[in-house]
């Protein structure tokens, strides 16, 4: 089978290699699609803190090849979208049930080798099957939707009140729709009007530009203000990772709002001291989730029409470079890159695979 090894900066090379065996409490996968984001640009383009060569990918999906015969939930031919985190179980935050900070947490494709190959051995209880009439590339989308519905829930959000997204992104675009799926009113900002017009669609009744000094302009100030009955929206989502966006969302948050940072940078921000103890306000991280992926699933199977905006530009296997060449594209207009894989029929060598090894 074909893997697909990052091996140097901006260097991906498809090698021909065993296909994996079958192990207790496993399956194997054949990988259908891989969708791309920032964090596999930033290890394509070896910025990230992992050691190269690895195989990245972790946003996938795929049908079940072969499984241990003791999972019985799950057989050769199901649909599953896959959940690419690792973690102990054992450390504080794992026995407190927040495994999704584990003081040792590893994820495939960022940690270590990840789905873009042909076949990949998964535990079965990282295996989610799809909703009924969901198209296996949309799946792909379940793990983005699963880190977006996290910061969702960390917002613990209300029916009725005003939530200020920041960020237009995927991430930001899947926490809009999922928060006015639970009755929230959705302002949206970005300095992209593309984006912006794409968070309408995902819901946002109002869109107000980031690209101004100061922010929000005259205008965007009196859209929020008409917007928000509490002097400032109650929930803010920060998905951009920039700095001044988090004091942003600070500066603008009403009396006792929650502010959720699920963007990731490793820059500082420079947050008011003044503004976080006199309006009382929650400041609460986000990351990855708390097994979210079916919860995710559900809500994007009820809307293909959202979904499939969302993947802006797709690539065969053999054209990764390009693919990741697209992502550092300003101009591209790049929402989710997904790759589709090389599929094959089943055939008598997938049947030997079949067979578990002690």
């Amino acid at each position: 089978m074909l893997r697909a090894h990052t091996v140097a900066r901006r260097t991906v090379e498809l090698r021909d290699e065993p296909a994996p065996e079958l192990i207790p409490g496993h399956a194997l996968i054949r990988v259908h699609h891989v969708a791309l984001c920032g964090t596999d640009h930033t290890i394509w383009d070896d910025q990230y803190v992992t050691e190269l060569p690895i195989v990245q990918g972790h946003e996938f999906s795929g049908i079940i090849e072969a499984i241990d015969e003791q999972a019985f939930d799950l057989s050769v031919g199901t649909a599953v979208a896959v959940s690419p985190m690792v973690y102990c179980g054992t450390c504080g935050p794992c026995q407190a049930g927040r495994y999704n900070v584990c003081e040792s947490i590893s994820c495939l494709g960022c940690y270590e080798d990840g789905a873009l190959t042909e076949i990949i051995s998964m535990p079965v209880d990282k295996l989610h099957p799809l909703p009924h009439g969901m198209p296996l590339r949309l799946a792909a989308l379940g793990e983005p939707g699963s880190i977006a519905m996290q910061a969702v829930n960390r917002g613990t959000p209300v029916a009725g009140e005003t939530a200020l997204v920041l960020g237009c992104g995927p991430i930001g675009l899947l926490a809009t729709l999922f928060l006015t799926e639970r009755g929230v009113n959705v302002v949206a900002a970005d300095l992209d009007e593309h984006r912006m017009a794409l968070a309408r669609q995902f819901g946002a009744t109002a869109t107000i530009s980031a690209g101004t000094d100061p922010f929000p302009s005259v205008e965007g100030a009196k859209v929020l203000a008409e917007a928000c009955p509490m002097a400032g929206p109650t929930l803010v989502i920060e998905a951009t990772g920039v700095p001044a966006s988090l004091e942003n969302a600070v500066r603008l948050a009403a009396p006792t709002a929650r502010v959720v940072q699920v963007g990731i940078s490793t820059a500082s921000a420079a947050l008011s001291m003044r503004d976080i103890p006199f309006k009382e306000l929650d400041i609460r991280g986000s990351r990855n989730s708390l097994n979210l992926i079916p919860e995710a699933l559900e809500i994007l199977n009820k809307r293909h029409d959202l979904a499939d905006a969302l993947i802006t530009h797709t690539f065969d296997f053999q054209q990764l470079n390009q693919a990741f060449e697209t992502m550092g594209n300003r101009s591209a207009q790049v929402g989710k890159i997904v790759i589709d894989m090389p599929v094959t029929t089943a055939t008598e060598p997938v049947e030997l695979l079949a067979e578990v090894h002690n």
